[in-house]
C-alpha cells in the first residue's frame, strides 16, 4: 500500500450517471488488475474505494457512478485538483489461470476491473470474450474501447435496447468453450453466474469499507475458509472460496 497525492487530468462523463476520472502520479503500488484505490474526497471523513480501470507509469483511471453524496461531490472535481489516494490495495485477478479462452463477465460498475483485466490479457496475446450487462443502452460504457482491443464483446440490457434482452446469464451459452471465468458485478448477478458456469473462476466483490486495508473489519464476509476481509483478503476470491 502507498499513500500519494495525485493530480486530476480529466473527469469525464461517459453515461448519464457514470464518470471516468484520470489522475497522474506515482503508480508503483499497482501490481495486478482487480486491485483498488481508496480516495479521500474533500469534505468527507471516510475514503471512497474504487476499482482501477487502467494504469500505466504516468497515472491511472477509475470509473465511478454518481450514487451518493461523496460521488456526487466527485463530479465537480476539475483538472488540476489534487486528491490524496491509497493505492495498491487488495489482491487482484490471477492472469496465469486464464487459459487460452477466458470469459470475462461484468455487470454495471463491475466493468471497471474487468476492463483492466481485458487490457492486461490482450497485452499478453490472449483475446477474451467479454459479456457485459446494463439496464439499458444509455448505461453502456467501454464497449467500443474493448472492441478496439480485439475483445469479443457480448452486450445484454434488461430492456432489450441494446444487445441481448435479459441478464448476463442469458448470454453465457454464446461462449461455450471458455477456459476460465472472471466476474465482477452486483452480488445476485455473481451468484447466478457461479451457478451456471462449468469452469473454475474468480469473482471480485464490492463492500462498504471503513479503512480499505484490513484494520477495521467492517467489510468482513463469510467464505469456505472462514471469515475474510474483502479489502485485505480480496476483493478477488476464487469460486471454491465462495459461500452465497
Amino acid at each position: 500500500m502507498r499513500q500519494d497525492v495525485f493530480t486530476i487530468i480529466d473527469n469525464r462523463r461517459v453515461s448519464p450517471d457514470t464518470y471516468v476520472l484520470t489522475l497522474s502520479g506515482n503508480t508503483s503500488g499497482f501490481r495486478s488488475p482487480g486491485q483498488f484505490v481508496n480516495v479521500s474526497v474533500p469534505g468527507f471523513f471516510l475514503r471512497r474505494p474504487f476499482s482501477v480501470m487502467t494504469w500505466d507509469s504516468e497515472g491511472f483511471q477509475i470509473m465511478y457512478k454518481n450514487a451518493g453524496h461523496g460521488t456526487d461531490a466527485m463530479t465537480g472535481l476539475k483538472q488540476g485538483d489534487s486528491l490524496d489516494v491509497l493505492t495498491g490495495l487488495g489482491n487482484g485477478f490471477d492472469l496465469d489461470r486464464s487459459g487460452k479462452q477466458p470469459l470475462l463477465i461484468a455487470g454495471g460498475s463491475g466493468v471497471s476491473p474487468i476492463y483492466c483485466l481485458a487490457e492486461r490479457l490482450t497485452g499478453n496475446g490472449i483475446i477474451p470474450t467479454v459479456v457485459m450487462g446494463f439496464a439499458s443502452s444509455e448505461n453502456v460504457v467501454m464497449e467500443e474501447e474493448l472492441r478496439a482491443m480485439g475483445c469479443r464483446v457480448v452486450l445484454t440490457t434488461e430492456d432489450g435496447s441494446s444487445g441481448i434482452r435479459g441478464l448476463v446469464t442469458d448470454a453465457l451459452a454464446i461462449s461455450e468453450e471458455y477456459t476460465f471465468v472472471y466476474c465482477c458485478g452486483p452480488l445476485p448477478m455473481m451468484k447466478a453466474v457461479s451457478e451456471k458456469i462449468f469452469t473454475d473462476g474468480q469473482f471480485s466483490f464490492e463492500a462498504r469499507m471503513g479503512c480499505g486495508f484490513g484494520a477495521c473489519m467492517g467489510c468482513s464476509m463469510m467464505t469456505a475458509r472462514g471469515t475474510k476481509r474483502v479489502c485485505k483478503d480480496g476483493p478477488v476470491f476464487g469460486l471454491e472460496d465462495l459461500v452465497w
